[in-house]
């Protein structure tokens, strides 16, 4: 098969995969102890040292670490290689206080490139694919994950960025594009400018590999509808590597995650207890073959649950599913918890496109949320009892699922403003107020 599919890795026994996992664990938890002085310090107050970690069966006993201890660490309190064996930084995209910073080796390069590369190979990628990638490159691992991971695999490689539609698409319908990398909200814009231009035969995709935000099922088979492909996931985060810690194979029921570099926990969000297979909670990760920036323990905030079911691709790697929401950004109106993919699945169910915004506030001490939603220019009407209904069925709907009035407001065929890169779909104004 393709040059760099490892079957013997990705198809190697639960024994043998542990067995890595032991011994990687413990050299790493050595490593970080005697070289990095803020995990020293962690272990020390949590009463940990190495020689009490002699397996996976041990790593309950290490602190958890958080966004939070990684911001206070910036830039070099986390490094647990010399500097001047570093070659790249990457960076998260947040915008309030210190930035996430992530060193790599040359050899961390090779091993992220390795971890893409499985992830194109599952999509069904070859050295004859070609491979457009408009995740954004820079200081976000989006579009040099995917390029290292497509230069890998030895496919001709569109290094694109994001942007510029006009320009994605001709490259897209002069070279050939056979597999998409981007965010799904990129890849529905990228659909709906493809048929509004009437390109669609002129397409040659075959398969995505969408990530970097949150989306649904109701999304993904929208997507694969308009452009006719196969709508793979992929997970990861800047803080861990980049795209690759885990990634969708042909049957889409979840993410294979690379074990052989990350040891995966789910975790009870308010207790820290660790919770069995097929139980919903807190992912969190510990690197084990990262030689710069390994983090033990780090709370990711995603939700999911983790499955060792038999996989017909043949891959015995444990699988997450879709992150099932955030235990940071979960919105709580009106008491009640309230997940942007719910808001989500009811519109798509309902036949509205993935355009949309949540807006939260607070009026006279009393939480408020409209969803502004899009209407597809099959629906738009300018007749004002129809609208109504409309909105009115959705409202409905959205009380049945998430037990709380929300306010709906149709607009106009592109009123919502695209984006080539994260969507912003909810905007919490209750969040001034706040000092």
């Amino acid at each position: 098969m393709e040059r760099y599919y490892q079957p013997e890795i990705e198809c190697a026994s639960r024994e043998q995969i542990r067995a890595w996992q032991d011994e990687r664990l413990v050299k790493t938890v050595k490593r970080v102890y005697d070289n990095v002085e803020f995990y020293r310090k962690k272990m020390e107050e949590a009463g940990v040292t190495p020689d009490d970690i002699q397996s996976v069966d041990d790593l309950h006993k290490l602190p958890f670490l958080t966004k939070d201890d990684l911001r206070d660490a910036y830039p070099y309190g986390l490094l647990a290689a010399p500097l001047s064996d570093c070659v790249r930084i990457q960076s998260t995209s947040g915008t309030t206080g210190r930035r996430v910073v992530a060193f790599y080796t040359q050899h961390d390069i090779d091993l992220w490139d390795d971890c893409c590369a499985r992830a194109i190979v599952a999509a069904g990628g070859t050295k004859d694919d070609v491979c457009h990638v408009c995740y954004g490159y820079g200081l976000f691992t989006g579009g040099p994950g995917l390029n290292g991971g497509s230069h890998k695999v030895g496919c001709l490689t569109l290094p694109m960025s994001s942007g510029n539609t006009e320009r994605q698409i001709q490259f897209m319908v002069d070279l050939g594009s056979t597999i998409l990398c981007c965010t799904p909200s990129y890849a529905a814009y990228l659909a709906e400018s493809i048929w509004e231009r009437g390109l669609q035969d002129q397409i040659k995709l075959k398969a995505g590999i969408f990530g970097a935000e949150a989306w649904t099922e109701e999304m993904r088979h929208d997507i694969e509808e308009k452009l006719h492909i196969k709508a793979h996931d992929i997970y990861g985060l800047t803080e861990i590597s980049g795209p690759g810690v885990s990634f969708e194979c042909s049957e889409q029921t979840g993410m294979h995650i690379n074990e052989d570099h990350f040891i995966a926990e789910v975790i009870n969000p308010l207790t820290g207890e660790v919770l069995p297979d097929g139980e919903k909670g807190e992912l969190v990760f510990t690197s084990i073959t990262k030689e710069a920036f390994p983090l033990i323990r780090y709370r990711t905030r995603d939700i999911c649950i983790l499955s060792h079911k038999k996989c017909s691709c043949g891959r015995t790697h444990v699988k997450m599913t879709k992150p099932l929401g955030r235990s940071d950004d979960m919105l709580i109106v009106k008491g009640v918890n309230v997940f942007p993919s719910q808001i989500e699945t009811v519109l798509m169910n309902q036949g509205y496109p993935a355009n949309y915004q949540i807006i939260v506030d607070r009026v006279r001490n009393t939480d408020t949320i409209e969803v502004q939603v899009e209407m597809t220019q099959e629906m738009f009407s300018d007749n004002a009892g129809v609208v109504a209904a409309r909105e009115k069925a959705l409202v409905d709907a959205l009380k049945a699922m998430l037990g709380i009035l929300v306010k709906v407001r149709l607009v106009s065929p592109k009123a919502i403003t695209r984006s080539e890169g994260k969507a912003v779909r909810v905007i919490d104004k209750r969040n001034l107020y706040q000092g």
